[in-house]
């Protein structure tokens, strides 16, 4: 939010350029958070580590229909933004737990307003839905 005006959202507090230069959105720390969590997996994988840590299978599994390879290009995208933790336990075989870093639990906060959003929201979204498709 602005300072001189807290019912201002953040989000329009500043004026974007017109048109948007592609160079600028494609810089812009808050469009690359959205692709981020916008993707498929990352938002399930950060809810379900934000409850606790979890071994690689430990996932796999709590998550129907992600690929290994998914999985571990997801989970590598997170650790690479500093969003989760991997550590590597010396057991033989080596186990590796993933955890929320806490940066990563910063982000529950909005990740849950954001669901909260979408949870009041749910009918009248279906409706507008609804009355495009009968249009």
């Amino acid at each position: 939010m602005c300072a001189t005006n807290s019912s201002v959202p953040s989000v329009l507090a500043h004026e974007l350029p017109r048109p948007v230069p592609t160079d600028e959105f494609a810089a812009c720390p808050v469009g690359d958070v959205f692709r981020r969590v916008g993707d498929k997996w990352s938002v399930l994988l950060l809810i379900l580590l934000g409850e606790r840590p979890h071994r690689y299978n430990e996932l796999h599994r709590a998550v129907e229909g992600i690929s290994q390879r998914m999985l571990t290009r997801t989970l590598r995208s997170l650790e690479t933004d500093g969003l989760v933790r991997r550590e590597v336990h010396p057991t033989v075989p080596p186990s590796v737990e993933y955890s929320l870093t806490p940066l990563g639990s910063t982000l529950l906060e909005p990740l849950s307003a954001l669901a909260d959003w979408a949870l009041r929201h749910e009918a009248e979204i279906n409706e507008a839905r609804s009355r495009h498709m009968d249009s």
